[in-house]
């Protein structure tokens, strides 16, 4: 995908990694919390190390990273302010299935819109853009809170991937796996907005 494209919201503005330098010093300040990295491998020990990583995204393959900016002045911060990242992975364009994953937010925009809004972002592109027929998403077992935000997307829990991956401090994980067809998409969609009608209400 483009670089250049723009996904934009009420609250906030997905972009593609368009300056690796600048977005990773802005992305690493926002996440630079234990709290945003409990249940997340490969925290970056820098940002030339983060700068990196965004640079070698920029290769096309089968996975797209997502800046996270407020479109608006939001919880006290700024518009524009960075407040997370989130990607496209493992996009298989003949399966015409993708999943979104390696979502991290700063912490003071976590039980906000900020999530339900840059999933329907995601999800408005990949199904009614992309043509997409599946999206799914996985979490860490142990990550409860995620777990119950994916379940308030709407998305259907699929099961467990047993020993599927190493921890960052060396440990298995066993990944919680959930997905949306395109059949359920308009029902998703008609609850997030739903979602995001009420926040705004508040």
């Amino acid at each position: 995908m483009d670089p250049a494209i723009e996904l934009r919201g009420r609250v906030v503005t997905l972009t593609g990694v368009r300056d690796p330098e600048r977005d990773a010093r802005e992305l690493y300040e926002a996440l630079d919390d234990d709290r945003v990295w409990r249940h997340v491998a490969g925290r970056p020990a820098d940002i030339p190390a983060l700068a990196g990583r965004l640079e070698d995204a920029l290769v096309p393959g089968p996975s797209f990273p997502w800046i996270v900016r407020l479109a608006t002045p939001y919880r006290g911060l700024p518009e524009g302010t960075v407040v997370g990242q989130t990607s496209y992975l493992d996009v298989s364009v003949p399966d015409a299935r993708l999943e979104i994953g390696s979502t991290l937010y700063r912490h003071d925009v976590w039980a906000s819109a900020v999530n339900p809004e840059t999933k329907l972002l995601l999800l408005e592109n990949a199904f009614d853009r992309l043509g997409a027929g599946r999206v799914q998403l996985k979490t860490d077992i142990r990550n409860e809170r995620s777990q119950r935000a994916i379940d308030r997307l709407g998305a259907r829990y699929e099961g467990v991937l047993r020993r599927y991956q190493r921890r960052a401090e060396g440990t298995v994980r066993d990944t919680v796996l959930f997905s949306i067809v395109a059949e359920e998409w308009p029902d998703v969609r008609r609850g997030l907005n739903e979602r995001l009608r009420s926040a705004s209400d508040r």
